[in-house]
């Protein structure tokens, strides 16, 4: 069985129970037993196990896994400790970094960040070695947009962050007038230039974090 922990399992109980989920976890196997798959089995949930659904104050949506040996945890844009920094993942502290005119923690390890509430969610969540997407359209898009969904449904605020074509297609999921939704390009370096940099999307949260009397995000 995938691993997930009892907060999340029974919020999504409903979509495990389905046909298609069935579907997916059996083709999974499959995927497991034939190819190298990212992330580890045990870590597929990764993001949803950081982080309680009550205590979520930030959702940052990614696209899929990294595709390469070593990278993948389970939560987007984060590689383990010791793990070079990927592109997108050095845009993104450049963008901090020029935010807030402080240096970055040099780990790309972003379990820090979830600890605090911040839900780093893939939209697919596993995917094949060296094959970008490849994953992709086989049932996780549906898990994603239903934990969007039950999050959508929370009266207490959460501040969606929205890079790029692929996390901009779930804003429709976001109907709750509670909510925030801070939009722009995505960091990898073939968009960064287009809208990410300078998009201070990182001090505009903890600005409506503090102004909802919540504790901001510690972003180094």
């Amino acid at each position: 069985m995938i691993q997930i922990t009892k907060n999340w399992y029974e919020i999504l109980r409903p979509e495990f129970e389905k046909e298609y989920f069935k579907k997916l976890q059996a083709w999974l196997n499959d995927e497991y037993s034939k190819y190298n798959i990212f992330p580890p089995y045990n870590q597929i949930f990764n993001a949803l196990n950081r982080v309680k659904y009550n205590d979520v104050k930030v959702v940052i949506i990614g696209q899929d896994p990294y595709h390469e040996i070593g990278q993948a945890m389970g939560m987007s844009f984060s590689v383990p400790e010791g793990i070079v920094l990927p592109p997108s993942l050095k845009n993104i502290y450049k963008e901090i970094e020029d935010e807030f005119g402080i240096t970055c923690n040099k780990s790309g390890d972003l379990t820090r960040w979830a600890v605090q509430g911040v839900l780093l969610l893939n939209a697919v969540l596993t995917v094949r070695e060296g094959q970008a997407n490849s994953h992709k359209g086989k049932g996780w898009e549906n898990i994603t947009a239903e934990i969007i969904k039950k999050l959508n449904e929370r009266t207490d605020p959460v501040i969606f962050l929205l890079w790029g074509k692929n996390a901009k297609e779930f804003e429709s999921l976001i109907t709750n007038k509670n909510h925030f939704v801070l939009k722009s390009a995505h960091p990898s370096p073939l968009s960064a230039y287009n809208g990410f940099f300078g998009n201070g999307h990182f001090k505009k949260c903890n600005e409506i974090l503090i102004s909802l009397n919540k504790r901001p995000i510690m972003w180094e």
